[in-house]
């Protein structure tokens, strides 16, 4: 494939070595899968043409965002990767939404929304993600179990679909393509806008670290402080101490001077152990993983394998699976930089169709994120397979999977976990993108 057969357009057609190899990489760096062509559109226009002349050869295309899917989501064998994050930057704040190009950084997103005192309601912890490419599957966070995920914040989309149309989409129009899409891995089109909802921003955040010993009652606390809402942001984190582990519960209050928060009502009938807190400026403990990241890409962990695994499990399996999955998991099976997040999310807060989770009050995100080995691939295939043993366990008491994951997924487990949403996915699949072309690295076919 060379530059020549596209149509020209006012982005950028690359072809060469660098740009292919960087596209045929990702955050997992498991999977290499080698395009033909890398474009940077300019405008949704160069989109909507790569698409339809893609369409007409029967040729696969990938958008790609932040490069941060962990198991080759976003590549494509011998197609075309669209760089959204090369579409020019347009960001308006109008009132309490706020329009953003589909390519820009949540980190930008804030950046636009911050100086009008707004925010998003949901905030991923990493905030070099872009907008889309969280919205293709959910975005979670610590505010989830107030706001939902992401998608749930979503008011109007710009999407390419398939075919090559533009189309806006929203709930009250065109609501089949905006179900599809939110939440839908990227299958029926691709999004080059998104407008979103915003809420007022505080100044600051008081963050606690609250430690358990025991697992039941580090479970207990955190339903009981997601049930009745009495923070902000809640997360949870597993840490190995001395061949055992220790709980967790990260909880945060945000507020404005001089209105602090209240510890002593925040913290009442809490179990915890130690403790620690801090208080910092709203933007900094959003902005929390930037000193981690840059340490890790110092000594190289940032650029190893990552094997990692999300799974939303039952409020009456969490406990069982939890305690099993820690008792088998050392150092060998996490990494030295790996680590396991825990939480619980209210289900009556998610409204987004295609975001599939257990029935119940809650549902708790369960998630190994393992680092591998650059230099031992049956190492890193041995943690695959935990992530794929762990996954079976789950979906046998109940559970889903949040889809962004080191994790090989059959068509047929993909009509399995979207379960009475799948009809509707596959029709709208069919109509606006039919014959699989679109994000193949997905491995979600119809047909």
């Amino acid at each position: 494939m060379t530059d020549e057969i596209l149509p020209a357009i006012a982005g950028e057609i690359l072809a060469g070595e660098a740009a292919l190899s960087a596209a045929g990489r990702d955050w997992g760096n498991l999977i290499h899968a080698r395009p033909g062509l890398v474009v940077r559109p300019a405008s949704v226009t160069d989109v909507a043409v790569v698409l339809r002349f893609a369409a007409a050869r029967g040729l696969p295309v990938a958008a790609r965002g932040a490069g941060h899917s962990p198991y080759g989501q976003g590549q494509v064998e011998g197609g075309i990767v669209l760089d959204m994050t090369a579409l020019p930057p347009r960001r308006v704040v109008t009132g309490d939404l706020v329009s953003v190009d589909a390519g820009a950084r949540w980190r930008e997103v804030l950046e636009t929304t911050l100086p009008y005192g707004l925010t998003p309601p949901v905030l991923t912890d990493y905030l070099d993600l872009t907008v889309a490419g969280t919205l293709v599957v959910g975005g979670i966070g610590g505010a989830t179990h107030h706001h939902g995920t992401q998608t749930d914040c979503v008011v109007e989309l710009e999407v390419v679909t398939g075919t090559g149309e533009v189309l806006t989409c929203s709930r009250d129009t065109d609501r089949e393509l905006f179900d599809a899409v939110l939440g839908g891995l990227g299958q029926c089109g691709v999004i080059t806008r998104a407008t979103l909802r915003l809420i007022p921003a505080p100044a600051r955040a008081r963050r606690w670290k609250l430690y358990y010993d025991s697992l039941p009652a580090f479970l207990a606390d955190q339903r009981a402080v997601v049930g009745d809402g009495r923070f902000d942001y809640v997360e949870g984190q597993l840490i190995p101490v001395d061949g055992g582990w220790r709980y967790m519960l990260e909880a945060v209050a945000y507020y404005s001077p001089a209105d602090g928060p209240d510890e002593a009502a925040l913290l009442d009938s809490l179990e915890f152990g130690e403790s620690e807190d801090e208080d910092t400026t709203y933007f900094d403990f959003l902005n929390r993983m930037a000193d981690g990241e840059a340490a890790l890409r110092a000594e190289g962990d940032w650029f190893r394998p990552h094997v990692w695994l999300n799974v939303f499990l039952t409020d009456g399996a969490v406990e069982e699976v939890v305690a099993e999955t820690l008792a088998a998991t050392g150092e060998a099976e996490l990494g030295a930089t790996g680590l396991i997040l825990l939480y619980p999310v209210r289900n009556d807060r998610l409204k987004t169709p295609l975001l599939r989770v257990p029935p119940g009050e809650f549902s708790w995100l369960f998630s190994p994120l393992r680092t591998g080995s650059p230099d031992d691939p049956l190492h890193n295939a041995r943690l695959i397979e935990l992530n794929v043993d762990l996954h079976r366990r789950a979906r046998g008491l109940g559970g889903k999977v949040y889809p962004s994951n080191t994790l090989p997924m059959t068509a047929e487990d993909w009509r399995e976990h979207f379960g009475p949403a799948w009809p509707k996915l596959a029709d709208a699949k069919a109509r606006y993108a039919p014959g699989n072309l679109l994000n193949p690295g997905q491995r979600l076919m119809v047909g």
